[in-house]
């Protein structure tokens, strides 16, 4: 996976950029956003776990296609 990441852990990214965006999202495993925290890819907030700057990035670049 990229980065290192888990397919889960990736899916759990995904969840926090649409919930950094205003979207409903389901809840975040905890073992996958205590893993992305630890990475500094999420951070712990009052409603659970935020995207970080560098999160959004690795997504915008998993996220861009192949040339």
């Amino acid at each position: 996976m990229a980065d290192g990441l888990t397919e889960t852990q990736i899916h759990a990214l995904r969840n926090l950029a649409r919930k950094r965006d205003g979207q409903e999202v389901p809840f975040v495993r905890i073992a996958d956003a205590r893993a992305l925290t630890d990475l500094g890819l999420a951070e712990r907030s009052r409603e659970g776990w935020d995207i970080t700057a560098a999160g959004a990035a690795l997504l915008a670049s998993l996220d861009r296609p192949l040339s």
